[in-house]
């Protein structure tokens, strides 16, 4: 397996949307209610609890800081705070049995391949991406919703972020 680096949502983003009830880059008023089907959090990359635990959702755009041109979205993190997923952890336990999408980015935003997997087929889907030489990055999506989940990077290249 190529080593991978996981790159959720950053602090202080999770952190400015939960004080100030909107996003930090574009306003948009955030909404707070109860869970309902159990997102995932962009932050801890674990699954809110639906029914029990209260989830916020605000427009996020997963290029900021890598690219220049944006693609903001709906992302949910816990209301409450949680702890950021950590870079080293691998893919995510709680989302490796949910079909996701793999969109592998070129620089510049470029879209060059995209895999679909579920099932415990994630790393044979992120070996076949990262085989690429022109994939600098993975963005990891619900296939469902289609909403954004968190970045993969290789873990011997720098960071763009």
């Amino acid at each position: 397996m190529i080593p991978i680096r996981v790159v959720a949502i950053p602090t202080e983003i999770a952190d400015a949307v939960r004080s100030a009830h909107k996003d930090p880059h574009y306003g948009h008023p955030a909404h707070t209610e109860v869970a309902g089907e159990g997102a995932p959090c962009r932050h801890c990359l674990q699954i809110i609890a639906a029914g029990s635990e209260k989830a916020t959702l605000f427009t996020y755009d997963a290029f900021e800081g890598v690219e220049s041109l944006p693609l903001p979205g709906p992302v949910y993190i816990h209301a409450q705070t949680c702890e950021r997923y950590p870079v080293d952890g691998g893919f995510p336990a709680a989302l490796r049995n949910s079909p996701r999408t793999l969109n592998a980015y070129a620089k510049g935003r470029r879209l060059v391949a995209a895999e679909y997997v579920e099932n415990g087929t994630v790393e044979a889907g992120i070996e076949k991406l990262f085989a690429r030489e022109d994939v600098d990055y993975i963005h990891v999506r619900s296939t469902t919703a289609g909403c954004y989940t968190f970045r993969i990077e290789r873990a011997d290249s720098p960071s763009p972020q």
